[in-house]
């Protein structure tokens, strides 16, 4: 009965271990925290805090170490449509408390109402089946409530992870962890996503210390046989670096409301209306300028008060607020950031990345070419590099 009555007043918790400079996803983390790059139209943690808010999480806490102000400048209003409390916990950038210490640190908060609180990786997007999480968690047998559930995904090379030893034929409650296996013993990881009990910090378990949730707190879970894997159906991705951000927004866009995809969405009328091309998925904010003859998709989004050109083709990209893809530009599989500009036939393939206010001349080619904030290029890239 009091779970009950905690459900109903709206006290679930979120911690969301957002970490420090995003330097996997550099250049463009260069000047913007990486929780609030854009994926998809949307600061990138919106998409797990939609997600929970859903659920009735009303307090998320974001375990930060880098420009909590800038964050919370961002994403305050975000929450507040939402209705969801959105609380910073602070680290000490030169002593991170690794993957359980920024748990442990935010004990209060996520214990109050005696509820069951989500952890996220900052990183990952997915089909965010949060209310079947909820209640896969507390289906456990009696015998072995769930201290814990892991979210665990399928992946075609297992050698590369931690892979999660679990038990589906019976009640899916994981027995062991093996780290990057060198023959096959599974093929389901570790997703990033959990459901905590409060009984965890019994002990000290977890603790505001630098603590891996991974090497030091699960194990113990499981040899308790309280911590169980719920499989995902569906996609998943960790959108932390450049490759697999374009990636990861090609499996999220078809997701989204705003972006149908059938013959019929909005995109495609405007498109037609227009007089330019629409390969779905494909999501254009309102505020853009596309001109007649381009060529948008697929999995291609583009950014509030962007500019593109007539006969420019874009595929596979992501075009940032303000950028400008000119005149018979061709850009695939790469990001344009922030107020960036593509100029006339210009060529921009291969995970090319150009940061915030970046000027690419017109009929420059860029192969793979990481181009830091501020930069003008005015000659070919035919390798990939850094630019400076």
């Amino acid at each position: 009965m009091k779970n009950k009555k905690a459900r109903e007043r709206g006290t679930m918790k979120a911690l969301i271990l957002v970490g420090g400079y995003g330097t996997r996803l550099r250049p463009l983390t260069l000047t913007c925290p990486k929780p609030i790059v854009p994926l998809c139209n949307k600061p990138m943690l919106m998409h797990q805090i939609s997600a929970m808010a859903a659920v009735g999480v009303t307090e998320v806490v974001l375990a930060v170490s880098y420009q909590p102000e800038v964050l919370e400048a961002e994403l305050k209003p975000y929450g507040d449509k939402l209705g969801v409390k959105i609380t910073f916990s602070r680290e000490d950038p030169d002593h991170p408390l690794g993957t359980a210490g920024p748990i442990g640190l935010a004990k209060d908060i996520l214990c109050e109402g005696g509820e069951p609180f989500f952890v996220f990786n900052s990183d990952v997007i997915c089909s965010f089946p949060l209310k079947q999480m909820l209640d896969f968690h507390r289906s456990r047998p009696a015998e072995r409530r769930a201290q814990g559930t892991i979210l665990v995904t399928k992946v075609t090379d297992p050698s590369k992870f931690g892979v999660v030893i679990y038990h589906p034929e019976t009640d899916y409650h994981i027995e062991r962890f093996v780290e990057k296996p060198k023959e096959f013993v599974g093929d389901r990881i570790n997703a990033g996503m959990y459901i905590l009990e409060p009984s965890v910090f019994d002990g000290d378990l977890i603790a505001p210390r630098r603590m891996s949730i991974e090497r030091e707190v699960f194990p113990v879970l499981a040899a308790r046989g309280t911590l169980y894997a719920m499989p995902l159906e569906g996609f998943w991705a960790d959108v932390g670096q450049p490759r697999d951000f374009v990636k990861g927004t090609g499996l999220l866009l078809p997701q989204l409301p705003e972006c149908d995809v059938n013959d019929h969405d909005a995109t495609k009328t405007r498109a037609a209306a227009e007089g330019w091309t629409c390969v779905s998925p494909v999501l254009v904010d309102p505020s853009a300028t596309v001109a007649a003859g381009a060529v948008l998709g697929p999995n291609t989004v583009i950014g509030p008060n962007c500019t593109v050109g007539a006969t420019a083709r874009i595929k596979n990209s992501t075009v940032m607020r303000g950028a400008a893809v000119l005149d018979g530009a061709y850009v695939a599989d790469s990001i344009v950031g922030w107020r960036s500009r593509v100029g006339r036939w210009a060529h921009v393939v291969n995970m090319t990345v150009l940061a915030e206010n970046v000027k690419l001349a017109d009929e420059v080619y860029a192969n793979g070419a990481l181009v830091l904030p501020h930069k003008d290029v005015s000659v070919s890239v035919p390798e990939p590099t850094i630019i400076m």
